[in-house]
């Protein structure tokens, strides 16, 4: 089926690969169903498209690419909304924020988006230690696990 995105144009998707958000993103809670389509092959960047509004787009990133140390817990209750059953059907992302240069830009560590690739759910995770990742943690520079 084809689709009409933010930044991409009109792309032609797969059925099987729509992800299936329960509770919509942060803000955006009527939007359930979004599609991963690759930016390029250059950088670790992925648009997050909504496939019921071409408006509604986001560039995210693997945040382990950019922070070494990056971790956090999924609560039982995530685990069960996601239904994960193996660590390997996991990947997570985090909403980029795009400045005049990759190198300005920031990554969003607080509330990671959390999708299930074997079953087609994602949820995005507010983490409770705050603390722990800021909201707006500069990209500047590759330091983690996607170099």
């Amino acid at each position: 089926m084809k689709i009409a995105t933010k930044f991409l144009g009109e792309v032609e998707i797969e059925e099987k690969d729509i992800l299936f958000f329960e509770h919509g993103l942060l803000g955006l809670e009527e939007h359930k169903k979004f599609v991963l389509l690759p930016i390029s092959e250059e950088h670790p960047l992925v648009l997050l498209q909504s496939v019921e509004k071409c408006e509604i787009g986001f560039v995210m990133a693997y945040p382990f690419a950019f922070k070494k140390d990056y971790s956090f817990d999924l609560s039982e209750e995530d685990l069960e909304q996601l239904q994960i059953e193996n660590e390997e059907d996991v990947l997570t992302y985090a909403v980029v924020t795009m400045k005049e240069t990759l190198q300005d830009s920031t990554i969003n560590l607080l509330a990671p988006l959390v999708i299930n690739v074997e079953k087609k759910y994602g949820k995005q995770i507010v983490l409770q230690d705050n603390k722990a990742f800021p909201l707006r943690f500069p990209l500047q520079s590759l330091e983690g696990s996607a170099k």
